[in-house]
């Protein structure tokens, strides 16, 4: 059997923020989950040599009084600690967090639903969270209590971009080491725009276009701190390819191309690990170059489906990857678009 194959007969992870269930990622648990689980209860190593990951089952549970997750179409970060911030695109609060165990700590971000992106940054000895809030077409500063710290709302006036502020409808934020903030305009007009620490506007760059150096649907950014100095890394979701600029906001070069519609990324040492909405999450190497193919959907009727059904799951297999993040041991957290809502847990395999 091929390794392709295997991966996909293999890989079993968590389809769901399981529904009201005391389970957790325990090896003495029972081998079926009760009928009310979302969760697949086994425990499957995936992958080869140091891109092998086991599942964890049962990784997290709902908030109490629901009988799903809720929507998901957004992005999850972690802080310091460990602990996992995931956006939600509907209910009273914006964010869900949770311990590494699965354990959910609260709910917050008062009427913050719909965040499409997030970083997380340490500011002296504190943490913040810059969020990219499609909804309202702003970008707020919050404390990991999810308290609003100032908001970014609308285009950049200076900018002289948008004949209609409706025109704006941000999808990623990324904050460089010197504060200076950059903004994705992915659902509007693909400008990139550039702010500094204290949210005066510099600069926009990128546009609508197929040729290196334009967009068609920035969809992520994230800081590359893979190189001597850290660049800016743009998901341009609808040319199928990853591009880099430096942080003055110059074109540096087209990375990975024919991806699947990839969404976000994520670092760890040299890996970058990439969402494809198309059905898979993709490792790369340090030279950008593929080393793994996670979760590889056979069903191209699935790929950025937002309406594939809780019945229609297949155990390891993402149907739309939006969000991913590791955390400090290389173990990874992927969320999939979906009405439901679902979020797995891979945990990376010493070698």
């Amino acid at each position: 059997m091929s390794c392709c194959r295997r991966l996909l007969t293999a890989l079993t992870m968590v389809a769901a923020c399981a529904a009201a269930s005391d389970l957790s990622a325990h090896p003495d648990h029972p081998k079926q989950a009760p009928k009310e689980s979302r969760a697949v209860n086994e425990t499957i190593e995936t992958g080869s040599g140091s891109c092998t990951y086991k599942t964890v089952a049962n990784w997290c549970k709902i908030p109490a009084g629901r009988d799903s997750l809720g929507p998901t179409h957004g992005a999850i970060v972690l802080d310091a600690e460990g602990n996992i911030y995931c956006s939600m695109d509907s209910g009273e609060h914006g964010l869900l967090v949770y311990r590494p165990d699965g354990t959910l700590i609260r709910e917050m971000g008062h009427g913050l639903a719909g965040i499409h992106g997030m970083c997380i940054r340490t500011e002296g000895d504190t943490q913040f969270i810059y969020a990219a809030h499609l909804r309202e077409s702003q970008v707020p500063k919050l404390t990991l209590n999810g308290e609003v710290v100032w908001a970014m709302k609308g285009p950049p006036a200076d900018s002289e971009k948008y004949d209609d502020p409706g025109q704006y409808k941000p999808t990623a934020v990324a904050v460089a080491p010197n504060g200076d903030i950059y903004i994705a305009d992915g659902y509007g007009t693909n400008w990139i725009h550039r702010f500094d620490k204290d949210r005066k506007y510099l600069e926009s760059f990128g546009s609508r276009g197929t040729e290196n150096g334009r967009f068609q649907t920035c969809h992520g950014l994230a800081l590359d701190p893979r190189g001597e100095q850290p660049l800016l890394l743009v998901c341009d979701r609808e040319n199928r390819r990853l591009q880099h600029y430096d942080l003055e906001g110059n074109f540096v070069a087209t990375l990975t191309e024919n991806l699947r519609r990839p969404c976000s990324v994520a670092f760890f040492g040299d890996r970058v690990a990439v969402a494809e909405l198309e059905g898979r999450v993709t490792v790369l190497d340090g030279a950008n170059q593929p080393i793994a193919h996670l979760g590889d959907n056979p069903d191209r009727k699935q790929w950025a489906n937002y309406g594939v059904s809780v019945a229609d799951w297949q155990p390891g297999i993402f149907t739309a990857p939006h969000g991913v993040a590791f955390d400090r041991n290389g173990n990874l957290f992927v969320m999939d678009w979906n009405a439901t809502g679902r979020i797995s847990r891979l945990d990376l395999v010493a070698q």
